[in-house]
């Protein structure tokens, strides 16, 4: 019999494969929470889980780890309401992409209570439930934005999770770095994808795309919803790296106009040379 218990609210698709990925970690019994009972008997007929239910208040209540995977601004209005629900003791913990909202959020909950922010780097361009994936973290960066009072073992039994995960690794960073970060190496190129697709002549190109437009607007059919609440959550650090991506583009425009193959050759000769020297074996450098 299974001692303990983690919530996951939210069984869409990172919640759903955590869900997955989770069943079997040490002792504890992986109880997934939704809000539609088509997802609850989705669950349980694919063994997204051990258990699923509607219940989130009973659910939060035994659980000695609840991830919250929902929506930005759910996941601030569900602290709010339910901050008294969560079993003292417990670990309590999400999966957002923005952090600083989120940890500012969190202090609401009592003191009984530990919070630390994480964000598995991992996803796809698919949404919901049925596209959850037992192997969504292999090989991913796991971050964790631990509070000053967050116990140290609560710290370890996320590092035990995301080993169970199967992540690469998992860095420790503060909510204002993570949120910065975050901005340039995810959400930059989501809104660089939907611009593309913007373009007028999106579909005469149907049948001539090649892999690195594919690969560069893979994500462009996003979660509307998901990604609106991360841009605006995060809207000074995107619009600062923005700002850079304008300037840098402009210079690339202005040597091709002028025709100027030096200038230009200078300038990819040093952007490739950085994107090989990235590419090296090295420690990353979030934390």
């Amino acid at each position: 019999m299974k001692d303990k218990t983690v919530a996951i609210v939210g069984l869409g698709l990172i919640g759903g494969s955590l869900a997955l990925a989770l069943k079997g970690f040490e002792d504890y019994k992986v109880v997934g929470v939704a809000r539609r009972q088509a997802t609850v008997e989705y669950a349980l007929r694919h063994a997204v889980g051990d258990e699923a239910t509607l219940d989130v208040t009973a659910a939060i209540r035994q659980a000695d780890v609840t991830f919250l995977c929902i929506n930005p601004e759910d996941i601030v209005t569900f602290l709010s309401q339910h901050r008294d629900d969560f079993k003292p003791g417990s670990l309590v913990t999400d999966v957002c992409g923005i952090k600083g909202a989120i940890m500012e959020a969190s202090k609401v909950l009592p003191r009984t209570v530990d919070f630390i922010g994480s964000h598995p780097m991992a996803g796809t361009e698919f949404s919901g439930i049925e596209h959850a994936l037992k192997d969504m973290f292999r090989g991913a960066h796991y971050i964790i934005t631990p509070r000053e009072d967050s116990r140290p073992e609560n710290v370890e039994l996320l590092e035990r999770m995301a080993v169970h995960l199967g992540c690469r690794d998992v860095v420790s960073t503060t909510p204002a770095r993570h949120d910065a970060i975050i901005a340039y190496t995810s959400q930059m190129m989501h809104v660089i994808a939907v611009s593309v697709c913007d373009d007028e002549s999106l579909f005469t190109c149907k049948g001539y795309e090649g892999s690195s437009f594919r690969g560069c607007t893979r994500v462009a059919a996003l979660d509307v919803a998901l990604w609106t609440q991360l841009f605006s959550g995060n809207g000074p650090a995107l619009t600062a790296c923005l700002d850079t991506l304008l300037e840098h583009l402009k210079a690339y425009r202005d040597v091709i106009a002028a025709g100027d193959e030096a200038a230009l050759e200078r300038m990819l000769t040093h952007s490739s040379e950085r994107k090989r020297q990235m590419d090296l074996p090295g420690p990353d450098l979030l934390s």
